[in-house]
């Protein structure tokens, strides 16, 4: 390793940390800095977020016995020290690449990482688990849960407050508080935040009276809740501040500075062998340590290859390259949101992510941040929707699971006509299986009163989002992929697409092959390729629900076998949906599925992901080539 490391090259564990005197900490943290921006500046990774968490990473696991005491991580991309100081260093290199670390912390990858966290806001709960589990076992374990990146906007988040002063527990919640997530943290959770000053001595001194006139029997465990409420009514009076934390009668400590890694020590060392939930309250800097980082977090949340020296962003600017499907997204948007004055944009704290910033900068007061809760950001909608308004709700498609019940109870029984756009669907990368969008198809397409439907490319997207928004549509679905499509010339005049019409692209006479999304352009070239006699048609499905009825029964008499081919989960995908139609009908042509499998797709490129799961075009060419020979 090189020698720069002075202190970092003799660590492999939590064990070795510990061995290292106080003082040398701070220098171990620059090192820490150090190797993450070099080992990022190549390797794209979450950069500002691993930037910010130097010193609250360190001073965990220097004073708490991991891994039997529990960290349990929100949001993952603040893991990367975690994952250093906890033997992954030397192999660090491979993080996010195809079979090598994980994106996230896994307790498949180490006995270190406690629980999956790719989405955000579960740390709480699951972290309040793990200490009741330690209660009621009678073990002296120490839990840690960590949230921060704007995660306390979670609903699940307050779920699980609400709950850790009810239970047998002694959890320690820290509280990372950057004013990020993404983008910008916003809403009350934020402002509240930047308020709230306390004196964490105070509570110290607060529950050891409570634990002396307990001991002295003053006061029993029945009259807890009352002294808690009392003694949170009696600060706030006197500071003239609201704690919320306390409301839920959890103790409060903070906020301290989490750039000073011995204060950190200090205080953690203080405040772990308390009895009850207690909050630590931290304040960094998301991107510390690197200047360009620190001036634009948003950037540089995750911003690919750079120059470590001089801070430039490898990134292909070509004026001849297609725009992002996200690109195409928020231009339409904006188009169609200045000839309808109905249309308001929604997202769940991805503005700059899915392009929504677009419509922000333009029309700040149409188009609605609403943080970190999807659940909130489909029932906010179907309420926009309920009074008139149009509301384009943009939700990457893993996240919206999050969402299953409101797309269901708030939206499709009422049929509000909310357009809800599904970016990132389909495989997306590196980031893994907690962000593959591959499930949203099969989850949807059985609930009553949805279109759900997919563009073949750019144009077609800009088509489906002009007929969304049209007059009584009820609730539609629109599902795209990461990453750029082909259309140099993305920008076409807008027509209205019949809804459940599907088209075809190539005709055929043998083998029928039925697409849905942007893969279809995909099957277009394969075709083009290895079909020499005209043995085979391509259609384009566009819509999943409902279905071209016409369309597949013409199919189910002129061909005699069907392939599908989706970028989504073969169960319950738009293959599925083929077959229980040709089942339904009366059909007895074969079909045959390409998809993803039934299992949680692991993280690499999107190719190398692809051909992992068959779809590449050389496994799809053999597949078609087979078929045409049976038949």
């Amino acid at each position: 390793m090189d020698e720069k490391y002075r202190f970092l090259s003799k660590i492999d564990s939590p064990d070795d940390l510990k061995k290292l005197n106080e003082e040398d900490l701070p220098e171990l943290c620059s090192e820490l800095r150090d190797f993450i921006i070099d080992a990022l500046s190549c390797n794209p990774g979450h950069f500002a977020a691993s930037l910010g968490v130097v010193e609250l990473t360190t001073a965990l696991h220097y004073v708490f016995n991991t891994p039997y005491d529990r960290i349990v991580w929100d949001v993952g991309h603040q893991a990367y020290i975690h994952k250093i100081l906890t033997g992954r260093r030397d192999r660090f290199y491979t993080n996010r690449k195809f079979m090598g670390l994980k994106p996230f912390p896994s307790p498949e990858e180490s006995e270190y990482d406690t629980f999956v966290c790719g989405h955000a806001s579960n740390s709480i709960s699951a972290a309040l688990g793990m200490a009741v589990s330690a209660a009621m076992k009678h073990e002296d374990r120490h839990i840690v849960a960590v949230i921060g990146d704007g995660s306390m906007t979670g609903g699940l988040a307050f779920e699980g407050l609400n709950n850790a002063s009810s239970l047998p527990n002694n959890l320690l919640i820290i509280l990372n508080d950057n004013n990020m997530a993404i983008d910008r943290t916003v809403g009350g959770m934020k402002e509240y935040l930047i308020r709230l000053n306390t004196d964490y001595r105070y509570n110290k001194m607060r529950f050891s009276l409570w634990n002396i006139a307990k001991k002295t029997g003053i006061v029993g465990e029945r009259h807890k809740n009352k002294i808690l409420r009392f003694n949170n009514s009696l600060k706030s009076l006197l500071s003239d501040q609201q704690n919320i934390f306390e409301g839920f009668n959890i103790r409060y400590f903070g906020p301290i500075n989490g750039h000073d890694v011995n204060s950190l020590i200090r205080v953690l060392s203080d405040i772990k062998d308390l009895r009850g939930p207690k909050l630590l309250h931290v304040h960094t800097i998301k991107g510390k340590g690197y200047k360009p980082a620190e001036k634009e977090a948003t950037i540089w949340h995750a911003p690919g290859c750079f120059d470590k020296e001089t801070g430039e962003r490898k990134v292909n600017c070509s004026a001849n390259q297609p725009l992002l499907y996200q690109e195409v997204f928020g231009n339409t948007l904006l188009e169609l949101a200045r000839k309808n004055d109905k249309i308001v944009g929604i997202t769940p704290a991805m503005p700059t992510g899915c392009s929504m910033n677009i419509l922000m900068k333009e029309m700040p007061d149409r188009a609605f941040d609403v943080g970190i809760a999807e659940g909130h950001a489909v029932t906010f909608s179907g309420g926009l929707a309920k009074d008139g308004m149009l509301p384009f709700c943009n939700i990457y498609s893993s996240f919206s699971q999050r969402a299953y019940d409101n797309i269901i109870h708030d939206v499709a029984i009422l049929k509000l006509n909310v357009v809800l756009c599904l970016d990132r669907a389909g495989l997306v990368g590196e980031d893994g299986p907690t962000h593959h969008g591959a499930f949203d198809v099969a989850f949807l397409r059985c609930i009553p009163n949805l279109t759900i439907c997919s563009p073949y490319d750019e144009h077609e997207m800009r088509n489906m989002m002009y007929t969304a928004q049209l007059p009584d549509m009820g609730p539609f679905v629109i599902r795209y992929p990461r990453g750029r499509g082909d259309l140099v010339d993305w920008k076409n005049d807008f027509e209205e697409i019949p809804v459940g019409k599907g088209r075809c692209i190539v005709e055929g006479k043998d083998l029928a092959v039925i697409t849905l999304g942007p893969i279809g352009q995909t099957l277009r070239d394969i075709i083009g390729e290895i079909d020499t006699e005209g043995r085979i048609g391509l259609y384009d499905l566009r819509f999943v629900k409902p279905l071209d009825k016409d369309m597949l029964c013409d199919i189910a008499k002129r061909y005699r076998m069907i392939v599908t081919v989706e970028d989504g989960v073969r169960n319950g995908g738009a293959g599925s949906a083929i077959i229980e139609f040709m089942q339904d009908n009366g059909f007895s042509i074969p079909v045959h599925r390409i998809g993803l499998p039934d299992e949680f797709v692991e993280h690499g490129s999107v190719a190398e992901l692809y051909k992992v799961c068959g779809m590449d075009k050389e496994s799809i060419s053999s597949v078609l080539k087979q078929k045409l020979e049976v038949l």
